[in-house]
């Protein structure tokens, strides 16, 4: 623990993952498992998995004993209580050492917000970690946790993950219970960790149904299937980077030796980023006051103002649209086990930026744009993980994702985990050791 505290205090300054540190807490928590590690042996792992292991929360999810700013200066009006998620983690042994950055409310798929600096990338500062977990996913690289819990509502697990060349898992939807509920029903919570191993062990404590969150347990897990001869759909997304492109290219061997079929097949689906805009600016708008503008982030204030203009029939419509795409891809998940697919076409941006310049500009609505491999999966509930695959030329992480069906987690995470081995890369940023368990 103290290595892990002695990194925070050495690296965290220039990187900006952490909002809030729990050093008293977590050095209590730390002495606690060492006492029943010395009392038990291996049988304190029974009832407590996690027993030791660092993580930090995402400060859009409610802890308790630490303040929770969801990235705003507008006052946090929620009850200051561990979210589900949280407390299954301390309940299994996990010492949450802080809150980790995220952009206001988690708007955009960068971590740029007024509570603190930027966050950045730990492969080369100048560029974004993504978001809007970004702080969870430059902790998790630069060491300064094992794991971190992060939020996705149209990729803000799986962008950072990708950018900073570590794993992310978006479950399928409701796997995890989100409290309070999103009212748009977009947002999972999902891991961040170094392997799928851990991303796998972290899910498997955080799942189950929550009273709270009607939505939690509702979806049914499917049977995990052997992760061998399978049918996979490689896409290619518009806009695709060349730099993106090599790297993840160089795992269609990889695949194949693993005995799976690999199709490549067109984006199979229409392009549902009108639907996601008007759904997410309505949700958001309903749930800010005018006499609170003031104090919104100028970007976020502009989609909400966005969404104060839709009327039902608009709204209505996205939901159509939500509809239809997933009925879509069921249709195309029939044919394959799973997709597979750049996790972001693009190379990550300037720290600072919260979009490549074409689309930096909230007015015009294409702030996730740049990232269509990501928000569709939202829309459709879909399990998909995000997995390191190598760098390009510039040193810069590329992740491939992982679809599957709804509910089947267990054969994407077990997928990846055989394609994470058989590349067996060991993805660390120039001048970072890991020492974050």
């Amino acid at each position: 623990m103290l290595d892990v505290l002695g990194a925070i205090r050495a690296t965290d300054p220039s990187l900006g993952a952490y909002v809030e540190v729990a050093q008293a807490r977590a050095l209590r928590e730390a002495e606690a498992a060492d006492r029943l590690l010395a009392a038990l042996g291996p049988a304190a792992f029974r009832d407590r998995p996690l027993l030791g292991v660092t993580v930090s929360v995402k400060d859009l999810i409610q802890t308790e004993g630490l303040p929770t700013r969801r990235g705003s200066l507008l006052p946090n009006r929620r009850p200051a209580a561990d979210a589900p998620s949280v407390a299954r983690l301390r309940a299994a042994g996990a010492i949450v050492v802080g809150k980790t950055t995220t952009s206001e409310y988690g708007w955009s798929a960068s971590t740029v917000c007024r509570v603190s600096s930027p966050t950045r990338n730990p492969w080369a500062l100048g560029r974004t970690a993504g978001g809007s977990s970004g702080g969870s996913a430059a902790a998790v690289a630069a060491g300064l946790c094992t794991a971190s819990l992060g939020t996705d509502g149209a990729g803000s697990v799986r962008i950072p993950a990708a950018f900073c060349g570590v794993v992310g898992f978006k479950p399928s939807y409701g796997r995890i219970p989100y409290v309070p509920p999103c009212p748009e029903r977009l947002s999972h919570v999902g891991p961040l960790a170094r392997t799928v191993a851990d991303a796998a062990a972290l899910t498997a404590v955080l799942g189950g149904a929550d009273p709270r969150d009607p939505d939690s347990g509702t979806t049914p897990l499917v049977a995990a299937a052997e992760p061998a001869g399978l049918r996979i759909g490689w896409i290619e997304f518009p806009g695709t980077s060349g730099p993106v492109r090599d790297v993840t290219e160089g795992v269609l061997p990889v695949l194949a030796a693993l005995g799976h079929r690999v199709d490549r097949i067109e984006v199979p689906f229409p392009d549902p980023y009108r639907a996601l805009v008007d759904i997410l600016a309505a949700a958001d708008a309903h749930g800010t006051a005018p006499e609170d503008d003031p104090g919104c982030d100028p970007g976020r204030l502009a989609i909400v103002r966005y969404g104060r203009s839709l009327g039902a029939a608009a709204v209505a419509r996205a939901e159509e649209t939500r509809l239809a795409l997933r009925a879509r891809l069921a249709s195309v998940m029939e044919s394959h086990d799973l997709l597979a697919m750049a996790t972001v076409p693009i190379e990550a941006f300037a720290a600072e930026a919260i979009a490549p310049p074409w689309a930096a500009d909230p007015e015009d609505l294409r702030w996730l744009s740049w990232a269509p491999a990501a928000y569709p999966f939202n829309l459709t509930g879909q399990p998909a993980l995000s997995l390191p695959v190598g760098l390009t030329p510039a040193g810069l992480p590329v992740g491939l994702q992982l679809v599957g069906r709804v509910g089947a987690d267990g054969l994407v995470l077990s997928t990846a985990e055989l394609v994470e081995t058989a590349l067996g890369l060991t993805l660390t940023p120039p001048g970072i050791t890991t020492k974050g368990r």
